[in-house]
């Protein structure tokens, strides 16, 4: 399509993600702003201060009482709403996964067509991990009832904002 950045955020909302609204004084007030419940904040981004410090001896299970988690997404894909994660970006791998509510940073200039064209790019070829995400976890196995957040993040919620 002609416009990426439209067909990633209409993807990306039928898969139940929330797109923050840029603030153009302060760019992560909409993150701050969002952040309402008590717990612990995990920042793998140098745009916002987190108070759950990850260390060398940090385990991937340590994140579960993790309220939020702030990361920058590698890239994202326009067709199926799906953001790109890997190692570098998450420092952790659970760090994508385990906290309630996670908000990404994306830049629209890291927006690609589709999945043939993600699998072009080189996170595919220089990353150890690599996941697609879209969206927050979603279940309806049990008598039919939607739940969110059963098997992952609870909220997905994410931010156009330029490196």
């Amino acid at each position: 399509p002609a416009d990426l950045q439209e067909s990633f955020l209409a993807a990306l909302k039928a898969m139940g993600g929330t797109i923050l609204t840029p603030d153009a004084t302060d760019p992560m007030a909409p993150v701050r702003k969002m952040m309402v419940h008590p717990g612990p904040v995990l920042s793998c981004v140098p745009d916002i201060d987190g108070d759950f410090v990850l260390t060398p001896d940090t385990k991937p299970a340590d994140l579960g009482d993790v309220q939020y988690g702030i990361v920058r997404a590698a890239f994202a894909v326009a067709e199926t709403g799906s953001l790109c994660f890997t190692e570098a970006e998450l420092r952790i791998n659970t760090s994508g996964f385990l906290p309630q509510h996670l908000v990404v940073l994306l830049d629209p200039a890291d927006i690609v067509y589709n999945l043939h064209n993600a699998y072009r790019r080189a996170e595919w070829r220089n990353a150890r991990y690599a996941v697609f995400q879209s969206g927050p976890s979603a279940t309806a196995d049990i008598e039919g009832v939607l739940v969110h957040g059963a098997q992952g993040v609870r909220s997905l919620n994410m931010l156009m904002h330029k490196k």
